[in-house]
């Protein structure tokens, strides 16, 4: 999977987290204005790098659509894709 789908997963569930967080506490408004459109962005990137992604399935695709935790379950679900159709090219054939 492509560095900067995991970088935006990560950031995705980083800031949901601090986001429960601020509410299940203290709920400060400056958290929540911070870390809100850093979550929505990151979210926006993981679907978007998921759906131009190289061989990623629908239900990868569907994956990304989860928030928080989406972008971590399409990154995993990519990587262990086969590989044999995902690049356009042919298996190599031995010959001999």
């Amino acid at each position: 999977m492509p560095r900067p789908l995991r970088i935006a997963a990560h950031t995705e569930l980083a800031s949901l987290t601090v986001l429960l967080a601020n509410v299940a506490t203290v709920h400060l408004p400056d958290v929540s204005a911070l870390a809100g459109p850093v979550h929505g962005c990151a979210h926006l990137l993981v679907v978007l790098l998921t759906v131009r992604a190289p061989g990623a399935d629908g239900r990868t695709k569907l994956c990304a659509l989860i928030p928080g935790v989406g972008g971590l379950l399409a990154s995993r679900r990519y990587e262990r894709a086969p590989t044999s159709g995902h690049r356009g090219c042919p298996p190599a054939r031995l010959s001999g």
